[in-house]
């Protein structure tokens, strides 16, 4: 079965948030953590994750169906968890129970959250636009 072709700006926003919400998480565990925001130290805590995303990207082929929950969404998510806690491990920055388990949740929240509201605002917006022809 042919692959639908996705417009290259939905898979560049795509990008673009889910680098964004990484970012906003790692931001939000840096503050929680009293660790404030310095440019470098903000680097050193997202790259593992941003690693994981780009992975993820890559492995699902992201752009393909960016909005899709099951080929994009869920590897995506896996791979940025599952990645980043590794580089976080093996680069010596902490990966204690209770951060992995805020990982897995926040990312889950932030990465399948925002698809599932712009699937919801597109549907709604189909259905609208094929009532007004009809």
């Amino acid at each position: 079965m042919p692959t639908p072709v996705v417009a290259p700006r939905l898979a560049l926003i795509t990008a673009a948030a889910d680098l964004i919400l990484v970012l906003v998480f790692v931001l939000i565990g840096r503050g929680s953590h009293d660790e404030g925001f310095t440019l470098l130290g903000t680097l050193n805590t997202a790259w593992p994750f941003v690693t994981g995303l780009a992975l993820g990207w890559l492995v699902s082929r992201a752009w393909r169906a960016p909005l899709s929950m099951r080929r994009t969404a869920l590897p995506v998510w896996a791979s940025t968890v599952v990645i980043g806690v590794i580089l976080r491990a093996v680069s010596g920055q902490g990966v204690a129970v209770s951060f992995v388990i805020v990982t897995l949740l926040v990312l889950a929240a932030f990465l399948f959250g925002w698809r599932a509201l712009a699937r919801l605002v597109a549907s709604r917006r189909t259905r609208r636009e094929a009532h007004v022809q009809h």
